[in-house]
């Protein structure tokens, strides 16, 4: 079975008496280990979509699973457990504590592990933060960080629990185009570790760096292309 599956996929949202159907069926499989890029313009249900796929939202119907867990119905207490055990989230705001050091934001998931002791944690959280090339800044806090480096804080907070799959909406929005192509660099050094990579962009240089790209446009999938410009 995939890592991710989803069968027939719909989300509407009520507006007044109305309810404005914002995905229309949306079928699609992702294997363990891809690298997808999910572009789409404003409005054509993208994020709508990467909500549902990373368990903040639900769909209206349809089946959704996710490492052989179907979790379309799932309740919200359900879906926290698997977004803590299975999916780390990568954002464009990096989304850090202001108030405490680059190590207290990465080991926050952690707080949710009651079996690891205090030093574990501080050695994961180490482990982590060295792993994406800033150990030495563990004890700053974001605004004595550049974007760049609060943006290897968020990633290292995102492996913290080892997910299989990261999710990273509009990673490099807020960073420069240098320090953009040393964060997707990193996004490609842990695909090829074993991570599924699920980047929602609207940039076509960024998708590149992607090996698949899934188009969105009103709600539906309308190309998913695989390494080589095949369609699926």
């Amino acid at each position: 079975m995939a890592l991710i599956e989803l069968h027939d996929i719909t989300k509407n949202y009520p507006l007044g008496e109305l309810s404005i159907q914002v995905l229309k069926g949306v079928s699609l499989s992702i294997e363990q280990g891809e690298y997808v890029a999910l572009m789409g313009a404003s409005g054509s249900g993208k994020s709508t979509l990467m909500n549902i796929l990373g368990c903040l939202d639900r769909p209206s119907s349809g089946d959704y699973f996710l490492d052989g867990q179907e979790l379309g119905r799932a309740s919200g207490d359900e879906r926290a457990k698997v977004r803590n055990r299975k999916i780390g989230f990568v954002f464009q705001s990096f989304n850090l504590l202001p108030r405490t050091s680059a190590l207290e934001n990465v080991i926050m998931p952690l707080a949710y592990t009651s079996n690891l002791s205090s030093a574990e944690k501080k050695r994961r959280g180490l482990a982590a933060l060295k792993e994406v090339g800033i150990a030495d800044r563990a004890g700053h806090h974001p605004s004595q960080l550049s974007g760049g480096q609060q943006q290897r804080v968020a990633i290292a907070r995102a492996l913290i629990n080892r997910p299989p799959v990261i999710f990273a909406d509009e990673p490099t929005g807020n960073l420069d185009s240098k320090t953009s192509v040393e964060v997707m660099d990193m996004f490609k050094k842990l695909n090829s570790e074993g991570i599924t990579v699920i980047l929602v962009t609207h940039s076509q240089a960024i998708a590149k760096f992607a090996k698949r790209t899934i188009c969105m446009s009103d709600g539906q999938i309308v190309s998913g292309l695989f390494e080589g410009g095949v369609s699926q």
